[in-house]
């Protein structure tokens, strides 16, 4: 699976560096010198990471053979990916990446299907945005991702179990 991890954004200065929209939450690794990242459109990469600096809260990046500010445009637009199986694996059994959870079948302990995972949020806590049968048409349950809410997280049965509170489901039916 391919995880993008920044964007290319306009060029700064005469000399082919980019400002990189990042989407990574390790920049200084993703994009080190000598890092080398695959693109979309593929045909524009890979592309190897020559230096890259922060300035202003922003990333600049200069790429390899990316010598001047006509090559830096050519570059603009450019997504930026990696291949998951990059990923180094997480410390902790109860760890999981994003990529990991989304398309995971959501079922609670009695076995009753509630969705798919459609998403990852982060907002102060993580929520598991939940989409499917077990849902209004069209609507979205968003879940917890706490372990008194979600006490299973089966991968490689493709599925996650959920002992939802009152009300969480079916917001009609709370207390």
């Amino acid at each position: 699976m391919r995880l993008v991890v920044g964007r290319v954004g306009r060029p700064h200065g005469l000399r082919g560096e980019l400002a990189v929209e990042v989407r990574t939450d390790d920049p200084d690794r993703r994009f080190a010198a000598g890092s080398v990242l695959a693109t979309d459109p593929a045909e524009r990469g890979p592309l190897t990471v020559a230096e890259a600096r922060w300035q202003s809260g922003r990333l600049l990046v200069r790429f390899a053979g990316c010598d001047d500010r006509s090559a830096a445009q050519a570059l603009r637009g450019t997504v930026l990916v990696i291949d998951s199986a990059e990923l180094e694996p997480l410390a902790g059994p109860e760890e999981f990446y994003d990529h990991q959870l989304t398309g995971l079948r959501v079922e609670t302990v009695g076995g009753e299907h509630v969705g798919t995972v459609a998403d990852v949020l982060h907002h102060g806590q993580d929520l598991l945005v939940v989409r499917g049968p077990g849902t209004r048409p069209g609507a979205e349950i968003l879940i917890p991702f706490v372990a008194a809410i979600v006490p299973e997280v089966d991968l490689p049965g493709g599925r996650l179990v959920i002992d939802p509170p009152p009300g969480l489901l079916d917001p009609d039916a709370a207390v």
